[in-house]
């Protein structure tokens, strides 16, 4: 564990203000009135052993931009922090999410964190820089997510 000091959460409150992306299993966000069936489809998704699947994936690409970039990881919403964690334990921790976590990965070197809601089959981006972005893209589109803005 790491110790954090205020500045951390003075970036997340920032970062929090700011714009955010979403990695997706879908291309775009489902409009509320669609003839199609999104309920049932999202209830199949959301099953345990498919969400484990997606959160997997997941963890595949936070663990390629820790190639790039120191990473920090919360699995508490922020109570607790790990710098760069193990990659075997850190992917099947993330795969095992329970509903009651609020996970989040902060970059300290860059202007970015991700969030995990542990019920949701996409991930949410706050990060400003265009060029870390892009990557974050790349990897989430290489994993089979969508990248979109709402």
């Amino acid at each position: 564990m790491i110790k954090m000091d205020n500045s951390y959460d003075e970036r997340i409150e920032e970062l929090l203000e700011g714009p955010y992306w979403i990695a997706d299993i879908l291309p775009e966000q489902v409009p509320a009135e669609t003839g199609g069936q999104y309920p049932a489809v999202d209830r199949y998704f959301r099953q345990p052993e498919r969400l484990a699947a997606i959160h997997r994936r997941q963890a595949e690409i936070l663990l390629r931009l820790n190639c790039y970039q120191e990473m920090d990881v919360s699995f508490d919403g922020g109570e607790s922090w790990e710098r760069n964690p193990e990659p075997e334990g850190f992917a099947a921790r993330l795969s095992a999410l329970p509903s009651h976590a609020d996970f989040r990965a902060l970059f300290p070197g860059r202007k970015a964190m991700i969030g995990i809601d542990p019920e949701d089959t996409w991930m949410t981006v706050w990060c400003p820089e265009p060029d870390f972005r892009q990557m974050i893209r790349q990897l989430a589109l290489g994993e089979g997510f969508f990248f979109w803005q709402p």
